[in-house]
């Protein structure tokens, strides 16, 4: 059988269509009337045979999130070569309910019908073949001679008047389907019930390919509208990133001024330690010989020695709490960049693995394509086969009739030899001849016994051989189930892929959480150093008068000083006494912020 190039078929179904369409469009107009509306069947059924006779052999162009095949780039090309179509173009670009460019594409097909120039259009279009193969094949119909057939029939459609209304359909889910049940009618095409219900069962099988394609688009759509917003978490924890790694570094230096600070401090407490370990020695060699009460001054003087000593040693571990915090928040940033890197690499991977489940998809439609088409040529084969069998049993049947009748002839002429031999021996010189012509035509039958043999034994050779074809065939439509099969499992693992990325995108969510927490927290830290940076004390010689009662310390009115607000104030001011767990004595508070007040040594007192 010789096999016919697969393009040029389509190209030769496409253009009967086109015909079969566009002859019952006019036949159809002229009986019910040549002003048509957009609800007509048969003018429906024209714009899908048109659309489909625009998408043959189309370039697939390929974009960011999925492949591009539409007609739009094409008839768009019309306005430049054709100055009459700006205007389809521009209102076409125009309308507000289009969003795709199908949609554009349909809108600017029924404009051209009812501008009447849709054959002007398409044949400016045809004449230049190089601007058309930026977008089809060399083997398209509107590459060859049936696009030019297909304008020249359009030719005819200038007698009908279209009264169609664009502005309100929706032109860009509508489903281009050929309804061949318009052009099966008649009954010289149809054979039977029976082909009736192939010809269902092979819409239905067209139906349920192209609603499982739909199907498949759909997941790739929604996996890389996941993959987008996976990035965009992915680059908005890189900057929230970038931003901790600021606030660190900025903590680390507040944290350096802190210690800078602590140190000075630290320096001036242990000077004015030894100053008034000075002082106090002082006052006890001059007080010890003048007055008994001068001891009570010096129990007093070495308990407030102690309360500082305290102090500084509540300080110092102040400060050990805030270096461990700090230690604390780097291993918990380091941390986090070790998160983010080990999800950035598995966000590789998953966008690595939905290509290649991409395009095991693309290809495996492709071998269904294929696949369908195969088979349906194979059908064809075997019913062509079929027939031939058919019609070689009927030739053998008459060949084995034809053999009985020769058969029954011999036996009939040897009775007839053995009668004529003993009715008429006296006549056997005259009869001779007649024998010999008997024997004659009895070697003629035994001749043509011997080729219809010949004939029987090739026949049954072909038959055998087509026997064999049958089962080769049938190998390969289970080899098609078996791909159908392995199409299923794909099926299964890109479902496992969804949910691993599902889980990628719960534990990024959690991340982010962690994030948000570690935020606070460096913001908390933030303010609590911003409430220690406001804190200075004041100096010593600057603090001579309490802040209340505006007297000058001495003696008898020592110096207490509060850690939160930096107030100074004497003792008699500063009666407020509250009891703590930690030390023996109740301790003296402020009065404005009641944070506890440290006692410092006047230096105006020898």
């Amino acid at each position: 059988l010789a096999v016919k190039d697969p393009t040029a078929v389509e190209r030769a179904n496409l253009l009967n269509m086109a015909k079969l369409s566009i002859k019952g469009l006019i036949e159809s107009a002229l009986s019910f009337g040549r002003t048509l509306d957009s609800d007509y069947p048969p003018l429906q059924q024209f714009f899908v045979v048109m659309e489909h006779c625009l998408k043959h052999g189309l370039k697939v162009r390929k974009s960011f999130l999925s492949y591009n095949k539409t007609i739009w780039g094409p008839l768009e090309l019309v306005e430049k070569l054709y100055p009459e179509a700006e205007e389809i173009a521009a209102s076409v670009r125009d309308l507000p309910g289009l969003k795709t460019p199908l949609g554009r594409a349909r809108a600017w097909l029924r404009l051209a019908l009812m501008q009447k120039k849709m054959a002007d259009y398409l044949r400016c279009l045809i004449i230049q073949r190089d601007l058309l193969s930026e977008f089809y094949e060399y083997h398209a119909l509107m590459m060859e001679e049936e696009g030019a057939v297909i304008v020249g029939l359009l030719v005819g459609l200038n007698v009908i008047d279209a009264n169609l209304c664009v502005k309100g359909e929706d032109l860009d889910s509508q489903v281009g389907v050929i309804d061949f049940s318009v052009y099966l009618k008649s009954e010289e095409d149809i054979g039977g019930k029976e082909r009736n219900v192939q010809i269902a069962a092979i819409l239905d099988q067209k139906n349920y390919v192209e609603e499982l394609n739909r199907q498949l688009n759909s997941t790739v759509s929604s996996l890389h509208a996941r993959v987008d917003s996976l990035e965009k978490s992915n680059t908005k924890l890189i900057e929230e990133l970038a931003i901790a790694k600021n606030n660190i570094i900025k903590l680390q230096e507040e944290n350096h001024q802190l210690r800078s600070e602590n140190t000075l401090i630290l320096m001036k407490t242990q000077h004015h330690l030894e100053v008034s370990k000075v002082d106090v020695e002082a006052e006890l060699q001059t007080y010890k010989h003048s007055r008994q009460g001068l001891d009570e001054m010096y129990n007093e003087a070495r308990r407030q020695l102690r309360e500082e000593a305290q102090l500084r040693q509540d300080m110092e571990n102040e400060l050990v709490v805030q270096v461990s915090m700090k230690h604390e928040i780097e291993l918990a940033m380091k941390l986090l960049e070790k998160d983010i890197h080990e999800k950035q690499d598995t966000l590789i991977g998953l966008r690595q693995q939905l290509d290649e489940v991409k395009a095991i998809n693309v290809e495996m439609y492709q071998k269904l394509q294929v696949s369908e088409d195969a088979m349906k040529e194979k059908n064809e084969i075997i019913s062509r086969l079929e027939d031939k069998t058919n019609q070689i049993n009927a030739t053998m049947k008459q060949l084995e009739q034809r053999l009985q009748q020769a058969e029954k002839a011999q036996m009939e002429a040897e009775a007839e030899d053995e009668k004529l031999k003993q009715e008429y021996v006296n006549k056997s010189e005259s009869l001779q001849n007649e024998f010999s012509q008997k024997e004659k035509q009895l070697l003629q039958l035994e001749t043509d016994l011997k080729i219809e043999k010949e004939w029987r034994q090739t026949l049954e050779d072909d038959l055998q051989k087509e026997k064999e074809t049958v089962s080769h065939l049938r190998t390969e439509t289970q080899e098609i189930v078996n791909l159908k099969k392995e199409f299923l499992k794909l099926q299964e693992k890109n479902k496992q892929l969804k949910s691993i990325c599902e889980d990628q995108e719960a534990a990024l969510q959690e991340l982010a959480s962690k994030l948000s927490e570690s935020k606070l927290k460096i913001e908390d830290i933030k303010e609590a150093n911003k409430a220690l940076q406001g804190q200075v004390w004041l100096k010593d010689k600057e603090a001579t008068h309490c802040k209340l009662c505006e007297k000058e310390f001495s003696l008898s009115k020592r110096k207490h000083h509060c850690r939160n607000c930096g107030e100074i104030f004497c003792n008699a001011c500063s009666d407020n006494e509250l009891p703590l767990p930690s030390s023996p004595k109740p301790v003296r508070v402020c009065d404005s912020c009641h944070a506890i007040l440290i006692q410092r040594c006047s230096s105006n007192v020898p």
